[in-house]
């Protein structure tokens, strides 16, 4: 098994704030963070910029956590190197991902990191969360039993709560099975993009999403289902195999020389020429 997806799954699931606000709130994530032996924080567009004289103050004695940050200018690039993501959320939202509570998911964390599987939570922006779409590049939704007349956790006081049940979460005990399924490696989220963005380039070429207006949440729907699965290195592989291959050929858009054996038009051809013989 990979030696750094091995370090990544024991050192915990990153931590990754979107857009977050204000810098004394990374700091109390880091301190957090550091409670519970977590330490990959991952920080996608702050406010106000970075490195943050606010978030150092407030990191108390976790000021390692908030020195070995990493700042990135989109999500995907954030979440590329994992291979199962949580989003974090207050709201229901279309109902395409699983949800969990924090017990079941840290569980859940812990199997992926017995598979030495590199994994993360996604926590929102201090005002409204994450949105729809980014919620739609994670694996499943984690939400917190809270009363609903007073929903609302500050981005520290959740990442404290998935970091204490993360530490608390022990392995699975299951008894030695007799056989097990095949041995793969689940593909990590920047393949899961890019087969993403591949079939939406495809499918708007052909004038697939319409009408215009809808396209955004057309998208959402897609990703939605083309996530669902654990896919495997190999799998995403083959779709993508598929989709080039229909690109190749297709009336429509044709892409590149290709093979001209394996052209189906010119194929189709010789067969009639050899019938005509």
């Amino acid at each position: 098994m990979d030696e750094q997806l091995t370090e990544a799954a024991a050192a915990g699931p990153a931590v990754i704030l979107v857009e977050p606000q204000m810098g004394e709130n990374i700091g109390m994530v880091a301190r957090a963070m550091a409670n519970f032996g977590l330490s990959d924080l991952r920080i996608v567009r702050p406010r106000d910029g970075w490195p943050n004289e606010k978030a150092i103050a407030a990191a108390s004695r976790a000021t390692h956590v908030v020195a070995a940050a990493r700042v990135f200018s989109d999500l995907r690039a954030a979440l590329a190197d994992l291979s199962y993501v949580l989003a974090t959320t207050a709201r229901e939202r279309d109902g395409f991902k699983p949800v969990r509570g924090p017990v079941e998911a840290a569980g859940e964390l812990r199997r992926c990191a017995g598979q030495g599987l590199a994994t993360g939570i996604m926590f929102g922006r201090e005002r409204f969360g994450l949105d729809n779409e980014e919620i739609s590049l994670a694996d499943e939704i984690v939400t917190f039993p809270v009363d609903s007349a007073y929903a609302s956790l500050n981005v520290a006081q959740a990442v404290l709560l998935m970091a204490y049940e993360w530490r608390s979460a022990k392995q699975g005990g299951d008894a030695a099975l007799p056989f097990g399924g095949p041995d793969v490696t689940p593909a990590r989220k920047e393949e899961v993009h890019g087969l993403l963005a591949q079939v939406e380039a495809a499918l708007d070429t052909r004038g697939y999403f319409r009408p215009p207006a809808k396209k955004a949440k057309m998208v959402d729907k897609l990703r939605a289902v083309l996530t669902r699965p654990a896919f495997t290195i190999g799998e995403i592989k083959v779709l993508r195999g598929v989709i080039s291959s229909l690109d190749r050929f297709s009336p429509a858009m044709p892409r590149g020389e290709g093979s001209p054996g394996d052209d189906p038009r010119r194929m189709s051809g010789l067969l009639r020429g050899k019938s005509e013989d």
